[in-house]
């Protein structure tokens, strides 16, 4: 199987990693604007670089986009035509009008295109979902979900993240939807400047709390954070009338435990994401690597539309106040 990972920043060189450690991937071929990041990462992983004109016209049975989302729109759109497979990471787009014509794209070309939710693959979590598709946790009553990064993104990073909202918690309302099996119908947001950084140059936030409604009738709540002082703090609890659950809580929780003094949880707390979700990453990995060889889509690009209208519709409901219905959310 020959593979053109696309991007060799920090999202390439886990894709790239992982796919060199797959049997199943023979030829591995790795481009990036910069051609000596491509042929660094080359060179440590034994695959091969590939000339950034070349992306577009070299043949291959997969792809993985790993550019930041404001860069690989185009190139996505051209590759998309070839009809061969392909990873993307989240989100598709910036805009639900440029991500519901890619949607539409991956669709007549008849190739499946796999969005990179990883926290789908996250082990506890995955745990989580098969919980709740068994009836283990009986009639579901709501969720509660953290989402705080470690540390504050820099100047350079906003402009291009799309925001809190459609950056941070796309992925906590992905996984609202994926573990009711319901989509989200109404959201409830407000947000904050509460911390050091330049959010309000960017018309950004570092702090919310959102409420959701499934159309299901489960009620969930997102509170979150760009900047936690212990460390990267991403979990959820589910409740239902025969069980409660969570799924993030372990020793390396960034978490200090008042009711026990003795009892310490995060001696070693994540760093970053990229640390509190390695283990997804290679999971997630593998399972594209399973969908070119003809498996299901684990995650299909309809989730990256619907999760980004929700995203779109907690901006509107901390700009203008009340419930918004999701559904009714066409663009911005």
């Amino acid at each position: 199987m020959r593979v053109v990972v696309i991007g060799a920043g920090r999202m390439g060189g886990i894709r790239a990693e992982d796919l060199a450690a797959d049997g199943r991937v023979t030829e591995l071929l790795i481009a990036n604007r910069s051609s000596q990041r491509a042929e660094k990462l080359a060179a440590d992983l034994g695959a091969r670089s590939l000339p950034w004109g070349e992306v577009a016209t070299t043949d291959a049975d997969a792809y993985v986009m790993a550019l930041a989302t404001d860069a690989h729109a185009d190139l996505l759109q051209t590759l998309l035509r070839r009809g061969v497979p392909m990873l993307c990471e989240k989100p598709i787009a910036l805009t639900l009008r440029e991500t519901e014509h890619i949607c539409s794209l991956a669709t007549a070309s008849g190739a499946p295109l796999q969005i990179g939710f990883q926290r789908r693959f996250d082990p506890a979590i995955k745990q989580a979902h098969l919980a709740i598709e068994r009836g283990e946790l009986g009639t579901l009553y709501d969720i509660s979900l953290t989402s705080r990064d470690h540390t504050p993104p820099d100047r350079f990073f906003l402009p291009g993240s799309g925001g809190i909202f459609r950056d941070l918690h796309v992925h906590d309302l992905d996984l609202i939807a994926w573990l009711t099996d319901s989509p989200i119908e109404t959201v409830q947001a407000t947000a904050q400047i509460r911390g050091e950084g330049p959010y309000a140059e960017f018309e950004d936030f570092d702090t919310t709390r959102i409420v959701t409604r499934t159309e299901s009738g489960v009620l969930a709540s997102i509170c979150g954070s760009r900047h936690d002082a212990r460390g990267h703090d991403v979990r959820l609890e589910v409740f239902g009338s025969k069980d409660a659950i969570s799924a993030g809580i372990n020793p390396r929780t960034p978490l200090h435990i008042l009711d026990d003094p003795g009892v310490l949880i995060d001696q070693d707390p994540y760093t970053g994401f990229i640390d509190r979700f390695r283990t997804a990453f290679r999971s997630e990995t593998r399972s594209f690597v399973d969908l070119v060889l003809g498996a299901d889509n684990p995650c299909p690009p309809e989730a990256a539309t619907e999760s980004l209208r929700a995203a779109i519709a907690c901006e509107i409901a901390v700009r203008d106040g009340g419930t918004i219905t999701v559904r009714d959310v066409r663009d911005e």
